[in-house]
């Protein structure tokens, strides 16, 4: 029995109320966001990945950007999309609603899936999406290396230490969002809020001289830092302040994804402890 397109639209209700066995294994699968494209790639075979997002092509911004540069990608149109002849489609609930509706009216399943805030909600993406491709094992195997890579960063020193992510331009992830919940279980204290930062924000060089935290997790440089972004990273100010403050490397690219990314998060994060912990009085 295959499953209907009802059962689609709308959400991953489905893998609890039908056995594997009774699921069609989708045969040409796009994704078109860059989250979802990085679970895709550890739980179906490669041959049913029609295409991934454009965006796993960006080398700072992916986690995956290597295995995406060897497959095939769409900008998200509704045009591309149904050139690609695709029986699923998988999409965040955020993007463009133009081309979820074209899809929708030409009956091309579709899987929506929101952005998920904790650990628990990425570990459940994981599962559809690993039901969606048709391999609920692999999603299963994928769910242990997280555990295991999270069990593994907590650290065996209590101490918790004030953290910031601070990205180029001054970007930070505040509280309810994946990567506090990432920064807790690493053994920091998140202190975005302290600079008026709900979920994400920018937060100034001036905040931080004012009310500088313990560790700054900051996105990597280019050598020849030629943003205005990147120099506030670098800022001499900053550097002032680094008997108090230890800069330590996030990458961007592990900021906004959880999924298989939550094991490079979590390996970085805990990375990060350690050494700030031998660097502070």
């Amino acid at each position: 029995m295959s499953l209907s397109r009802r059962s689609l639209i709308g959400g991953l209700g489905f893998p609890a109320l039908l056995p594997l066995a009774a699921q069609s294994r989708p045969r040409r699968i796009v994704s078109l966001n860059p989250c979802l494209d990085a679970i895709l790639v550890e739980v179906a075979n490669r041959e049913q990945i029609a295409a991934l997002s454009h965006y796993s092509r960006i080398a700072r911004q992916s986690a995956i950007y290597d295995l995406a540069m060897r497959l095939p990608q769409t900008h998200g149109t509704a045009e591309e999309i149904i050139a690609l002849r695709p029986d699923l489609v998988l999409s965040s609930r955020h993007g463009a609603r133009a081309t979820r509706t074209a899809l929708e009216r030409l009956g091309i399943p579709m899987a929506l899936f929101d952005v998920p805030s904790t650990v628990e909600e990425s570990i459940s993406q994981v599962r559809e999406v690993a039901a969606a491709a048709g391999f609920v094992h692999r999603g299963e195997a994928l769910v242990s290396r997280i555990q295991e890579a999270i069990n593994t960063a907590r650290p065996d020193n209590p101490r918790r230490l004030k953290a910031l992510v601070y990205q180029p331009n001054g970007f930070a992830a505040g509280h309810d969002t994946l990567m506090n919940e990432m920064m807790v279980l690493a053994g920091f204290e998140n202190v975005a809020g302290r600079y008026g930062i709900g979920k994400w924000g920018n937060v100034s060089v001036e905040q931080i001289l004012a009310n500088p935290p313990e560790v700054l997790l900051s996105g990597s440089l280019s050598p020849s830092v030629r943003t205005w972004s990147e120099r506030m990273m670098r800022h001499p100010a900053l550097a002032s302040l680094s008997d108090r403050i230890v800069q330590t490397t996030l990458e961007e690219k592990l900021l906004y994804c959880g999924g298989p990314v939550l094991i490079q998060t979590a390996a970085a994060l805990a990375r990060a402890h350690r050494v700030a912990l031998r660097l502070l009085p």
